[in-house]
């Protein structure tokens, strides 16, 4: 794990803290920047953050970054987005009506009102894994992870819809395309089996070509 290079974006979306002291738990050689020379020199890369679609996007732009992640996507190096990670990867937001990174064709869609559940969604809930990935090896089907979000995302190509969760309706919490997995929830405050995501993050080779029967 050591021999990567790691970035942790920083981009003012907070949520840094946990997802350092995992990547510490793990001995791997990382750093934290919003510097997109240090982007484009990372051999992996982890897209946290907690907030809001509009103001992430904005200070992507601001700095750079929404450029810098284009292109370190398009050469195919092994990226994981957490919660808004997750989210801005996608072409739109429904949040404030924002236009996101377009790394992966789809929606980001906020909970109905009128479900009478409370939104956000937030606390502990069970993701059923819908393709086998590297980055889900060992992870048991209806292994609890930690949520708190309003919006989740809705990928246009249904081969990268990889884990779906129910809270008042079924919706998409992770999704997987070649050299990208995006969770919804947070790993880095899940217990073990968070732990288990991120290890198997560290240790894949950042290549999945989709399909296959998910975990038992």
């Amino acid at each position: 794990m050591s021999a990567q290079k790691i970035v942790v974006l920083d981009y003012g979306a907070g949520n840094l803290s946990s997802v350092q002291n995992v990547l510490r738990h793990f001995g791997a050689d990382f750093v934290v920047t919003s510097d997109p020379r240090e982007v484009e020199r990372a051999s992996a890369l982890i897209f946290p953050g907690d907030g809001e679609a509009a103001a992430s996007m904005g200070e992507l732009r601001r700095t750079g970054l929404d450029e810098a992640l284009r292109a370190f996507h398009g050469s195919g190096r092994k990226m994981l987005g957490i919660c808004i990670g997750c989210q801005v990867i996608f072409s739109h937001s429904e949040e404030r009506d924002t236009r996101c990174l377009g790394l992966l064709p789809g929606e980001v869609k906020r909970f109905a009102r009128s479900s009478g559940l409370k939104v956000p969604h937030m606390g502990w809930n069970s993701v059923r894994f819908r393709v086998s990935h590297p980055v889900f090896d060992g992870l048991p089907q209806e292994s609890s992870f930690y949520f708190i979000h309003s919006y989740y995302p809705v990928p246009a190509d249904p081969g990268h819809r990889a884990a779906e969760t129910e809270y008042g309706e079924t919706f998409i919490s992770a999704v997987a395309a070649s050299n990208v997995v995006a969770v919804q929830f947070h790993p880095e405050k899940s217990g073990p089996v968070g732990l288990r995501l991120i290890s198997n993050f560290l240790a894949w080779d950042g290549c999945w070509n989709g399909g296959g029967a998910p975990n038992a």
